[in-house]
């Protein structure tokens, strides 16, 4: 049996009882669920998974089903885009060795969501010719709709019309990756300024995403996705973050680490720290308190730690 692990993000981040339903789904045929973090600004759950490749095909199809039950679309108004109640559903394979069984899944997944739930389904990663999931959530479901319309793309499966409730569904294959937020106390237009330096698609770090997005009144976020983890470690990241903040006159509060996070990223961060891995490739406590200072978090514990769980 093959092991992975799975990231889906579903679009409801302020009701917990209906997001631990949802979690509860996604692990129904087996699956273990290792975290799970809801986003009230976001309106964005991320649920992280591991199982074998059968438990995932089915705890997936299952998971995207409730969601779809139980998120209508049309009420959404969180910050973050989207084109899909379950909106993006990554297959990440944990050794190389194990891509192929992972595109198996993603295409499994891709065809059942299509045949049983009669929902479009887009691939991205390795499944879509590279194409990221901002490919199609540029402009949201109206968007992604008339961009159908015009022929300029279509669904690998499923119907052409998207859901009124429930969207559209992302299923890709992509590397680990690392989900990190940090506050700006200032106006969007900044947030947005140092997204825009540090991302590489406008010539920033290599490998990183990144948006400027408005939390609250005086409250702006940079939320990045670190996608190339050998290109730019994800402290490295923050500094720059904190350099483009500083240069603009704006203070930079908290981290937000979005699911978990590898130990090697962790063993990076915590630049000094001699042996910062136990024998089990586990951050030490030590290297665990670095991390969170040089990364702005209050707190880093193993459980936030893939490894860890891996290990358990």
């Amino acid at each position: 049996m093959l092991r992975l692990e799975s990231v889906p993000n579903v679009s409801e981040g302020r009701d917990t009882r209906l997001v631990t339903a949802i979690a509860a789904a996604f692990a129904s045929a087996g699956a273990r669920v290792l975290d799970t973090h809801v986003d009230p600004h976001h309106h964005r759950a991320v649920i992280t998974l591991v199982g074998d490749d059968r438990e995932l095909e089915d705890g997936l199809v299952a998971g995207i089903d409730e969601a779809c039950r139980r998120i209508d679309l049309r009420r959404h108004d969180g910050v973050h885009p989207r084109v899909g109640a379950a909106d993006v559903v990554p297959v990440v394979p944990l050794t190389p060795d194990a891509l192929p069984g992972a595109e198996a899944v993603g295409r499994e997944v891709g065809r059942r969501v299509a045949e049983e739930l009669g929902l479009p389904v887009f691939f991205y990663g390795s499944l879509g010719d590279g194409r990221r999931p901002a490919y199609f959530r540029r402009g949201g479901p109206e968007e992604l709709q008339r961009r159908i319309d015009a022929g300029e793309l279509a669904p690998a499966c499923g119907p052409t019309r998207l859901d009124p409730r429930s969207g559209a569904v992302l299923v890709g294959v992509r590397p680990p990756l690392i989900a990190f937020n940090l506050e700006l106390a200032g106006p969007l237009e900044v947030a947005q300024e140092v997204a825009a330096a540090v991302r590489e698609s406008s010539g920033g770090l290599p490998g990183v995403q990144a948006l400027g997005l408005q939390l609250a009144q005086g409250v702006v976020q940079v939320s990045t996705n670190v996608i190339d983890l050998s290109a730019t470690p994800l402290h490295v990241v923050v500094e720059r973050i904190a350099r483009e903040a500083a240069a603009r006159g704006t203070r930079v509060g908290g981290g937000e680490l979005v699911g978990l996070v590898p130990a090697a990223s962790v063993a990076q961060a915590a630049a000094g720290v001699p042996d910062p891995l136990d024998e089990r490739g586990v951050p030490t406590a030590t290297a665990l308190d670095a991390a969170a200072r040089a990364l702005r978090l209050e707190r880093l514990g193993r459980e936030r730690v893939l490894e860890w769980h891996l290990a358990g």
